[in-house]
């Protein structure tokens, strides 16, 4: 039986909350403050923490490092009345699982307890070197053994406030965002968050359905429906009943298939091909595009499916909007690929930083993963040098790195916020920077 501890300075609100999940099946406990629950802490090692951040010696800083430092497994929520970014973003920093806003209902947060504790995901929190005051971090977990990231910085905040808001609703989603920047991570974060979390999460490239087979990849077959239909198939929309399915990059599916999939998002029922019975099913359908559907044209993307699954759009920025992102996340994939390798490499040179933070991502979080990744291979000492990146960067670096760093003004470029063109906007390299690495990229 899991172990929760319950930490409340209100007595009626804390009683109720133990009496509540006791009525559950959890075993239950509660403190009134936050010296209290260390000692608590220490003495009963409890799986959960559900912690009101109103509470005293509660909203500090060390609070949550000290909880972490006696029970690193444990799973901390806070709730809180007073509800901010900023806060938001240095409770996650500190280790909480979750960050909750009042009023919140019983039945929430039961489900966000048995999502914690079904999931329990690995929660790994990188410090790297800052751009702004605001401290940044990122969430990296585990699902179905592919890792996936979740950006915590200031400009990705919004984007969370969205996924909170949306997640417990059945409203279908439209994710934009430009290839490798995470729309796949996003929709399995709305699902885990919704109360379909548990249930199938299906993701599937539209891209590299063909055209003839992408109907029965989706809806299924039955035996002799064509030629090589030997057996009846069962389809992914009919695999995610109950749960959520993620059509990445749909604007590719063929134009009749978007004929039946409209029919799916209008009735949730479908009929396999060569079938006469239709399915009931029960999904949630979240699709992605790194074009504006709307905008697709005639005889591209049908304007009726477009307007049934626009109920919620969310945009996500490209890597080069996310600048301060960069070095988390290339630390972590040093990381992730030191382990694999079984290297020891600590970092990157200042001069490999200075090109990381400032090269054009076109392929955003998935070129940078590549890239680390062949680096941490090519390199044999203590850091990562200029000389293990690949041609593209090199080739960048000494075309407008390099001579930026050389005459940059040293007001407008220090050490502690290496960002060198927004320190350079008037500079005309950065338009050719664009053409010259799409050449290069391209060649």
């Amino acid at each position: 039986m899991h172990q929760i501890l319950v930490v409340d300075n209100n007595d009626n609100s804390r009683m109720q909350t133990i009496r509540f999940l006791t009525r559950n099946g959890y075993s239950v406990s509660g403190t009134t403050n936050g010296q209290s629950s260390i000692e608590r802490v220490k003495k009963n090692k409890p799986d959960l923490i559900l912690c009101d951040f109103n509470c005293e010696n509660i909203a500090d800083t060390m609070f949550l490092g000290t909880i972490k430092e006696i029970c690193p497994e444990a799973i901390v929520i806070i709730i809180t009345s007073n509800s901010n970014v900023k806060e938001a973003v240095e409770v996650l920093k500190q280790g909480a699982y979750d960050y909750i806003a009042k009023p919140v209902s019983p039945d929430k947060i039961l489900m966000i307890i048995k999502n914690a504790l079904t999931e329990k995901p690995k929660e790994v929190k990188i410090t790297g070197p800052v751009q702004s005051d605001t401290k940044k971090s990122v969430i990296l977990k585990s699902e179905y053994h592919n890792k996936y990231i979740i950006g915590t910085s200031v400009e990705f905040a919004e984007i969370i406030r969205q996924i909170d808001l949306v997640a417990p609703t059945n409203f279908s989603i439209i994710i934009y965002g430009e290839s490798g920047s995470g729309k796949e991570a996003i929709a399995q974060q709305i699902h885990e968050k919704s109360k379909r979390a548990g249930k199938p999460f299906i993701a599937i490239d539209c891209g590299a359905l063909s055209k003839e087979l992408s109907g029965s990849e989706l809806f299924g077959h039955e035996k002799g429906a064509f030629t090589g239909a030997l057996n009846k198939k069962i389809g992914c929309l009919e695999i995610a009943n109950e749960g959520t399915i993620f059509l990445d990059e749909i604007s590719n599916l063929p134009y009749e298939v978007q004929v039946s999939l409209l029919r799916v998002v209008q009735e949730r029922k479908i009929r396999r091909v060569g079938g006469i019975v239709d399915i009931d099913i029960d999904i949630r359908i979240i699709v992605a595009s790194n074009t504006n559907l709307r905008n697709a044209g005639r005889g591209k993307f049908r304007e009726d499916l477009y307007h049934r699954l626009n109920e919620f759009i969310i945009t996500l920025p490209s890597l080069r909007e996310r600048k301060h992102d960069i070095m988390l996340f290339a630390n972590y994939f040093l990381e992730q690929t030191n382990t694999e390798l079984g290297k020891n490499i600590k970092g990157f040179t200042k001069e490999v930083e200075n090109i990381l933070m400032n090269y054009i991502w076109h392929g955003n979080i998935r070129e940078l993963k590549n890239v680390i990744r062949r680096a941490t291979l090519l390199t044999n000492g203590a850091l990562v040098e200029l000389k293990s990146l690949p041609f593209e960067l090199n080739c960048f670096n000494q075309k407008f790195i390099s001579p930026i760093i050389q005459n940059a003004d040293h007001q407008k470029i220090n050490k502690s916020t290496p960002d060198l063109y927004e320190a350079n906007t008037q500079s005309p390299n950065l338009d050719a920077a664009y053409e010259i690495l799409n050449g290069i990229q391209q060649g």
